[in-house]
């Protein structure tokens, strides 16, 4: 693929992005339309768009990239994406719907009466918001880099940029439109290539990657190397080295790399002959054919990893912020469940495709392994198995399916972290303004009101607030994708569906579900649930711990932490039994009564439909 026809096709999506934000704009500027669409997404288009969203660079590159390396034992990512949509539809989007809240900390402050609550939730929604967006970030900057050799920080810019204006241009209404387009665009990008691909792949003689040997080069092939790596060569082999290797100069030198340790700088393009051994990173050891296809075998404690990495699939789903807000935008709550029943359908279509491609690179793009660049598997196989024009248009494609992922999902979450962002500068200024006046006014205190109801806002100043909050929710993990140590997207992700899992799933299900939740066991189980398990996140992604049993537990947090989070949450609830909020049962009864007993809106209220008030 040539770099003009990739830079058309992120080009094309960019415009068609912004197009289809434009279409999605409408006169009204109210509340409802920039954080719930005004509560009117029917079900197939909000599903579209949760698809859209929800296949991000994980779904799109990350798992290709770990079956590649790994093997069977990722699959579950694909299983446990798709299956937390079914605790969803079980225990959650119908009575979340029915709250009537715009956000987390929305629905968090009116089941428990709690502004601290709701601060902390806010904080934690923020920051598992920015978590989700550096693969996204990083992703975009890795795919430009791959087909048009640009720098690392093109992709996070212009990804920050187009999502921004998305944003600021027309809230929920607009990133809906965009998101339901963009996943029919990702399923065709990965669908239609994929046909080719398996065609190609049995004209060559079918070859599976199950033999009991390391990842071998099948022909002669040349490795470029981006950024500077350690390697590890079990072999000794001979090699043609342009650029640094073990600190020296070398312009298209054979060197004999003999078995050990070797450094290779930046920019450096290593020439292997045919049926030589893929040098692996240092610390990372390779699977043979017959470990790769074996589950349970491809990492180290396998059986505790799988186990923790569906725990924080299957409950964090429920507790991401551009997931949940999603199901605000729904009329009412059984179209919020119809909602639930098509994503998965949705996503089950989506994720069978991925590993196709992972199986694939295992045989024609083993190089990967070397440079730890596995998630480049899908950008690379189209040209490196197809080839001619038609490998080159299947290329741009897939390349234009990779940067909608990156687009559709950081409109997402930046439109939720934006609007929590922007509603708790309201809700300080608010609570400033109510000191101001009990000061003035000491002999009473102001009625606070529904607490259920939404704040109306000011105007284009409230406007205004919103479109820099999303300029901030976006701006910063831009920031934060350029400096911080770039991993496999699917880890990254799979990191913040474990904070999810630790801090909103137990809040969402208990507040839900249980009467006798208090905003002091809801804070105690945010804070070590959630505190916990962003310190395992720092952890991981900035001192990388090595294998074994402490590395496993830290990159693997969700079945330690989430269990402490109940068991914190509950236990807290229990021992301040005294402090439910007076209002629980009647928070309860919004939450599960049908819509036919609920009173319709009333004229001129804060709430846009039907079923939005009691």
């Amino acid at each position: 693929m040539t770099d003009a026809q990739s830079i058309v096709a992120v080009v094309l999506v960019c415009v068609a992005t912004a197009l289809f934000s434009v279409y999605g704009l409408r006169p009204g500027r109210a509340t409802s339309d920039f954080y719930v669409a005004s509560r009117a997404v029917s079900p197939l288009r909000n599903a579209s768009a949760i698809g859209g969203e929800y296949l991000s660079a994980a779904s799109f590159l990350g798992i290709a990239g770990l079956v590649l390396a790994y093997g069977a034992d990722m699959l579950w990512f694909g299983v446990g994406y798709t299956a937390g949509y079914l605790v969803l539809l079980a225990f959650v989007a119908a009575p979340l719907r029915r709250s009537g809240a715009y956000t987390v900390p929305d629905f968090a402050e009116a089941r428990l009466e709690s502004t601290g609550v709701r601060r902390l939730t806010a904080l934690l929604v923020v920051l598992t918001g920015w978590l989700y967006l550096l693969p996204q970030l990083q992703g975009a900057g890795l795919t430009l880099r791959t087909v048009t050799a640009a720098p690392l920080w093109v992709g996070p810019v212009v990804v920050t940029i187009v999502v921004v204006i998305i944003v600021a241009s027309g809230g929920m209404r607009s990133v809906t439109f965009v998101q339901a387009f963009q996943y029919w665009l990702k399923l065709t990008a990965l669908a239609v290539p994929v046909v080719f691909l398996l065609l190609a792949w049995r004209a060559d003689g079918a070859p599976w990657p199950g033999a009991d040997t390391p990842p071998r080069f099948r022909e002669a092939t040349t490795v470029s190397v981006q950024q500077a790596v350690r390697v590890r060569v079990d072999e000794p082999v001979t090699v043609t080295v342009r650029g640094s290797l073990d600190g020296q100069r070398l312009d298209d030198a054979r060197v004999r790399l003999r078995p050990g340790d070797h450094r290779i700088g930046e920019d450096t393009h290593l020439g292997f002959p045919a049926g030589a051994d893929v040098p692996h990173p240092v610390g990372q050891e390779p699977l043979d054919g017959s470990d790769w296809a074996r589950p349970l075998s491809g990492t180290s404690h396998p059986v505790y990893g799988t186990y923790s990495l569906l725990i924080a699939t299957l409950l964090g789903t429920m507790g991401l912020p551009h997931v949940i807000v999603r199901y605000y935008t729904n009329p009412d709550g059984a179209a919020a469940r119809r909602t639930t029943w098509a994503v998965l359908w949705l996503l089950a279509a989506f994720y069978v495709l991925p590993p196709v491609y992972g199986a694939l690179a295992r045989v024609y793009t083993p190089e990967l392994l070397m440079t730890g660049r596995t998630d480049a598997a899908v950008l690379l196989l189209p040209t490196r198995l197809v080839g001619g024009t038609v490998g080159t248009l299947l290329g741009t494609l897939v390349t234009a399916g990779a940067f909608a992922a990156f687009l559709s999902t950081a409109s997402g979450l930046t439109i939720s972290v934006a609007g929590v962002l922007s509603q708790e500068v309201e809700h300080i200024r608010a609570g400033i303004r109510a000191r101001v006046k009990r000061r003035a006014t000491p002999a009473g205190r102001p009625h606070r009101g529904d607490r259920w109801a939404q704040p109306r806002g000011e105007g284009r100043a409230y406007v205004l607030r919103l479109r820099l909050a999303g300029m901030a929710a976006a701006a910063v993990p831009c920031v934060l994708s350029l400096f911080v140590v770039h991993r496999p997207a699917a880890d990254v992700v799979g990191l913040a569906f474990a904070v999810a899992a630790s801090s909103f799933s137990p809040l969402l299900l208990l507040g839900i579900w249980w009467r006798g939740l208090t905003p002091q066991g809801a804070a105690a189980g945010l804070l070590v649930g959630g505190g916990t398990t962003m310190g395992a996140v720092a952890v991981t992604i900035a001192a990388q711990p090595s294998g074994g049993w402490l590395g496993t537990v830290l990159s693997r947090p969700g079945a330690w932490s989430v269990p402490l989070a109940f068991a914190v949450m509950i236990g807290t609830s229990l021992l301040t039994r005294r402090r439910i909020p007076p209002g629980t049962a009647r928070a309860l009864v919004r939450l599960h009564a049908p819509e036919s007993l609920i009173l319709p809106r009333r004229p001129g209220s804060a709430t846009e439909t039907a079923h939005d008030e009691p």
